[in-house]
């Protein structure tokens, strides 16, 4: 802790709004103009009314310094050491200006500042240019430590890569894995968040978005609302200077975009004075990590030098002075750098009076860049291989870097809501450990909400209030309406996806608002709501697709599904006697016959005289013989006597040949025939339907959905010349009322309707355009990371086929198992009726032949009859008499 020092003016007036102290007084010694001078340069702008408390103290202890040096005799060619300062307002212009005119005017040995990171590579390079160090107390650019681009610039506060560092050790701490970067669009800020962009990416923190900050303009690129909660994290780190940082929390409080859900970390600390009240709340929580002095952490530092500096500044302004232990950081940070340009002085400028030139600006016109300090070189060394115990803690520079190397100290402070007002309080510290530890024994971290627990680096769920919009889809969202005993209307949900959000809620502990969507709206206009913030989410039988995807964003797979094609169940047609005739045309049965009789006559006439089976008949069966050889041979049966000639034999051959085409062609084309036939459907796939088999304006399709997409993909080149159908009932009562032929329908609903509620109706051919249902969320919305990890975890461990089963596998329709594979009597019933007709036939053939001895058996039967009465009547009058 700061040695207070004892005031002998306690007058001073403080800061009000950024920081800033209202009325100021010097009274400061005049300065030599002949002397060596050293120029400081400031943050504030030239004649500003409300100068910053940043400002103020860093000028102070600038001059302060000097007056020391002058206390303590330091001399430079016989003078002591005085100096000039410039307000540049954080413009490079002004800045070079400044020092151009002082370095043509006056004996300057070095530069002290400039105080912002976008002024330093332009007054660097001037400086190395006349030969002259600058020695920044708060310039953080990471880029600024190359010693290559910057040979004449030091610093005494740390490099922003080392906040960069510190910063991603503090995530490492709490666990933290993503982040949101917003910075100012300078030197300072960008280069400030390449630096921790690369810290965190080196310990596995993802960056999920970079917002800017435009210091023109002064406000945010974009609406940080919306880039905020598009965002799944919940940490954002700000890296803006003390003039645009509460600018940007301003705008955060607007857009509530701080605590509870958010953790904002700084680059500093900032006054919470022009903050409204009511939004202190909001402000609870928030964390800095910021540079600091040694004394801060109870690390080496000069006390004496310190002491003496409160005094003189207490001596000259003591209507500024805070107080030892309120003194600004960056103004310690300052009073080094000028003690560091004092004590290398004297090491490379002879303090005696006969070497006037050894420490002077030679020039060889008024113009300030043909200036040369004589004693660059030796000026150079003696700052390089410095080394002392400065009031921020020890300070040692070197020649490979720009940057202090040693006395580099971090604290991180925590807005809290104390009895007189909004404060932060340091509660960590970094330093020679290397590791972030607790600040005091005591110090305790209060998180936005006013928690005390850590918050989460990724947005959760639990409590949220969430507006789900469901869509009545059987067996997905199942609607049932009751009446309870008082006599209100109760409206129940139930099927797949109330089953989903129940596990869902189970698991990440949000509240549901579920929301049914009307039936005449489509899905299309749904996903707009969702889009548009009028629901959180859709869940239901809702296809991911690319399109789609341009507008919302999916979770992982809650249900796998594809397209049916589905329509009414066809009735038998009529019985066809000659089926079993139809795979030959007419005129090929007429062939086949004029065939058979022209090669029956051949027979008989090649083998009449020669084949004994043939002789001794009379015409009518000789040719009836030839016919049934010639029948045998085609069909491939074979007859009961064989051909005894050549000729018949040469005949008989061809009659095999005919023979083997006709048997193969037949059952071929019969077993396809049968196939056909037994199928019924008009069409058997979406091919049929491609080709035209059904008229395109009876195929129902409903708008708006995956459905219609493919149609128009695949099928019409993009013309709506189908069937439209507003609601999937639509679809199932036009298809009952045969207002359509055919319609696409989701494979997992067609089968749950098809064999529960919709007995009459069927699906045909196989699946096609296989896709997956997805929950709709807005583009990139803060939670979709945790709702996809909890459908993942539903995947592996069977929750989602547990559901399937639930609701896809029963059914209610009674079905026969062989109905549409086996083949019924109907198919060959005319083949049966042919043979019946031919063995009546035959059995005519067997009586006409058999008619004489049929006739005398009958007449035979008849006599005996007679007989047998006129034996019994004889009989019967001999018992008479």
């Amino acid at each position: 802790m700061f040695f207070v020092c004892i005031s002998r003016y306690v007058v001073f007036y403080l800061v009000i709004g950024l920081g800033h102290v209202v009325f100021i007084q010097t009274a400061w010694p005049t300065q030599n103009s002949s002397a060596v001078q050293l120029l400081g340069l400031f943050g504030d702008a030239q004649n500003i009314s409300t100068p910053s408390t940043f400002s103020v103290h860093s000028r102070a202890m600038f001059k302060t310094a000097i007056i020391l040096a002058q206390q303590y005799d330091v001399k430079i060619n016989g003078e002591h050491i005085q100096w000039q300062a410039a307000q540049t307002g954080g413009n490079r212009i002004a800045a070079l200006d400044s020092v151009c005119q002082t370095v043509s005017n006056y004996n300057t040995a070095g530069i002290i500042g400039p105080a912002f990171s976008r002024e330093c590579p332009t007054i660097s390079a001037f400086a190395d240019k006349i030969g002259i160090p600058v020695i920044s107390y708060s310039a953080t650019d990471p880029d600024l430590s190359d010693r290559i681009s910057y040979p004449a610039f030091y610093r005494t506060v740390a490099s922003d890569n080392g906040a960069a560092i510190t910063i991603a050790k503090l995530f490492t701490r709490y666990n933290w894995t993503s982040a949101i970067i917003v910075h100012q669009n300078d030197a300072f800020g960008s280069n400030g968040a390449i630096a921790i962009s690369a810290a965190l990416s080196a310990n596995a923190v993802a960056i999920r978005e970079t917002i800017v900050f435009d210091v023109i303009t002064r406000s945010i690129r974009g609406d940080l609302k919306t880039l905020l909660s598009s965002s799944s994290t919940r940490i954002v780190i700000l890296w803006a200077d003390l003039i645009n940082t509460p600018l940007i929390l301003h705008n955060a409080v607007d857009n509530d975009v701080l605590g509870p859900q958010y953790l904002w970390i700084l680059s500093s600390s900032i006054s919470f004075d022009t903050f409204n009240q009511s939004s202190y709340q909001k402000l609870i929580g928030i964390l800095t990590v910021e540079p600091v002095i040694g004394s801060t952490i109870s690390a080496p530092f000069n006390q004496t030098l310190l002491n003496a500096a409160c005094n003189v500044w207490q001596t000259y302004e003591p209507e500024t002075f805070p107080g030892a232990s309120n003194i600004d950081y960056y103004a310690l940070f300052a009073f080094d750098a000028t003690w560091s340009l004092i004590q290398s002085l004297p090491y490379s400028c002879s303090s005696n009076s006969s070497s006037l030139s050894s420490c002077t600006m030679s020039k060889t016109s008024s113009y300030c860049f043909n200036c040369r300090f004589s004693s660059a070189k030796s000026l150079f060394n003696a700052l390089n291989n410095l080394e002392f115990l400065g009031v921020s803690g020890p300070v040692k520079f070197s020649a490979n870097t720009t940057d202090r190397i040693n006395g580099t100290y971090y604290i991180a402070q925590n807005s809290q809501l104390l009895t007189d007002g909004l404060k932060f309080i340091p509660v960590l510290k970094y330093a020679d450990a290397r590791v972030w530890q607790q600040y005091t024994d005591t110090s305790v971290v209060i998180w936005p909400g006013n928690l005390a627990v850590p918050p989460s680096d990724r947005g959760v769920l639990e409590g949220v209030v969430l507006r789900i919009a469901i869509m009545e889809s059987v067996p997905f969202t199942i609607v049932t309406y009751t009446v309870d005993d008082f006599g209100q209307n109760i409206t129940k949900f139930t099927g797949y996806v109330p089953d989903l959000i129940d596990l869902l809620q189970k698991q990440m502990k949000f509240v549901p608002k579920l929301v049914l969507v009307p039936a005449n709206r489509s899905y299309a206009e749904i996903i707009e709501d969702v889009a548009n913030d009028v629901y959180d989410m859709m869940i239901g039988d809702v296809t991911i697709t690319a399109d789609r995807q341009q507008i919302v964003s999916f979770s992982n797979s809650i249900f796998d599904n594809s397209l049916r094609i589905i329509m009414r169940q066809i009735t038998d047609d009529p019985i066809d006697l000659l089926l079993f005739m139809k795979p030959f045309s007419r005129n090929l049965w007429l062939t086949l016959l004029g065939t058979n009789i022209y090669a029956g006559l051949l027979v008989c006439l090649l083998e009449k005289q020669e084949n004994d089976a043939l002789q001794h008949r009379s015409f009518i069966s000789l040719i009836a013989m030839g016919l049934w050889y010639a029948f045998g041979v085609i069909v491939g049966y074979g007859v009961d006597f064989h051909v005894r000639t050549a000729a018949g034999r040469l005949l008989t051959v061809g009659l095999y040949i005919v023979s083997i085409v006709f048997v193969a062609t037949y059952t071929a084309n019969l077993a396809s025939y049968l196939t056909i036939s037994n199928s019924q459907d008009p069409v058997s796939s979406v091919d049929d339907i491609k080709n035209g088999k059904l008229s395109f304006n009876r195929i129902g399709i409903r708008v708006g959905t995956a459905a219609e997409d493919y149609y128009l993909r695949e099928i019409s080149g993009g013309n709506r010349n189908f069937f439209a159908l507003k609601s999937l009932s639509d679809l199932f009562t036009d298809l009952v009322n045969n207002n359509i032929d055919a319609a696409f329908i989701d494979n997992g609903v067609g089968e749950y309707a098809t064999s529960n509620i919709y007995c009459n109706l069927t699906l045909i051919g196989t699946d096609f355009n296989k896709y997956s249902y997805g929950i709709v969320m807005q583009k990139q919305w803060m939670y979709i990371q945790d709702i996809d990890v909890c459908i993942l975890s539903f995947g592996e461990t069977g929750q989602l086929d547990t559901l399937r089963e639930k609701w896809f596998a029963t059914k209610i329709c009674s079905t026969v198992g062989d109905s549409n594979t086996a083949m019924g009597i109907e198919s060959l019933i005319g083949l049966f009726v042919t043979f019946g007709t031919i063995s009546i036939i035959s059995l005519l053939v067997f009586v006409w032949k058999k008619r004489n001895f049929i006739q005398e058996y009958l007449l035979e039967l008849v006599a005996r009859k007679r007989d047998v009465i006129g034996r019994n009547a004889k009989r019967q009058s001999r018992y008479s008499q």
